[in-house]
């Protein structure tokens, strides 16, 4: 792995779990989905836009449009807006926590589901990693977190995976910005719908919620969605997911800091734990594809 993919893998997962903090300061102040749909119109219409300016087309291949769509349901309408309207009842830094546990669902998901053959390391990791996500729901359940968020946050983890394991499909063949806005119509469509029926338009202006949402609609919905398409395509999805490992840290570590949201030692621990399993699981995948592919290799 050269020097350029580090560089955007550490960029990549400070600004996905950055994102957590700036939804959190939406949500307190604006309906979620609706903050949502917005947010994915404009970055739709700037990623379109400047994929049109580049060259690119709509021009799509089959598999192109099929994992767009299924991204764009499964990524933003299902997983963020569950995240959204989730983090009107919990803290950022415990829904960043679910979601940083998606190395581990898709590894599980490969085992269970797709035949995927994992090595003892991989089941240890695995393991580490459900125990390091139970600790942390234990101490807060403990401590009155509210089931029905943390069900949500739980609920769009399991969209993230499958939207994660149709990320190749729609990285093929070229086009990148074009997919990364497409699928953030997608989203912003069925969002729409759903708020249209659900929500009622109340917002408390403050330029917190300005700058929050300028943020989250430029950082971490346009530029780490395209940073993301770029690194898998360059580097593979398991040396990609590798920078995953960063997230759990970074994603309380945001939160404590901009938010002032407390950290218990459980919590640190529970975060050191599913670290290790994350770490574990790439280390099994990235031996088992070594193996295969000896040649294979940046």
């Amino acid at each position: 792995m050269d020097i350029k993919s580090i560089v955007m893998g550490m960029a990549f997962a400070f600004m996905w779990s950055s994102a957590f903090t700036s939804a959190r300061m939406i949500v307190v102040d604006a309906p979620p989905l609706m903050s949502l749909s917005l947010r994915f119109l404009v970055s739709g219409i700037l990623g379109v836009g400047i994929a049109l300016a580049l060259g690119q087309t709509w021009r799509l291949t089959r598999g192109q449009w099929r994992a767009t769509v299924v991204f764009g349901i499964c990524q933003n309408a299902l997983y963020l807006g569950l995240n959204f309207v989730a983090m009107q009842k919990i803290e950022a830094g415990l829904a960043s926590i679910i979601a940083s546990s998606l190395p581990l669902m898709v590894a599980f998901a490969g085992w269970m589901f797709l035949g995927e053959r994992t090595r003892p390391l991989g089941l240890a990791g695995l393991a580490a990693g459900m125990l390091g996500v139970l600790l942390i729901m234990g101490s807060r359940l403990s401590g009155g977190v509210d089931i029905g968020g943390l069900a949500l946050c739980l609920l769009g983890a399991m969209a993230l995976t499958v939207a994660t394991l149709s990320v190749r499909g729609a990285s093929s063949g070229g086009n990148l910005l074009m997919v990364v806005g497409l699928q953030m119509f997608v989203g912003s469509i069925c969002l729409a719908l759903v708020s249209a029926a659900t929500e009622t338009y109340e917002v408390q202006w403050s330029l917190r919620l300005v700058l929050a949402f300028a943020y989250t609609t430029l950082v971490p919905g346009l530029i780490a969605t395209l940073v993301w398409f770029m690194l898998v395509d360059r580097i593979g999805a398991v040396r990609a997911a590798t920078f995953h490992f960063l997230n759990p840290f970074l994603g309380v570590t945001i939160a404590a800091l901009l938010l002032g949201e407390t950290l218990g030692w459980i919590d640190l621990l529970g975060v050191a734990i599913i670290t290790a399993g994350i770490a574990a699981v790439q280390i099994s995948k990235a031996a088992r594809v070594g193996a295969a592919s000896p040649g294979i290799g940046k």
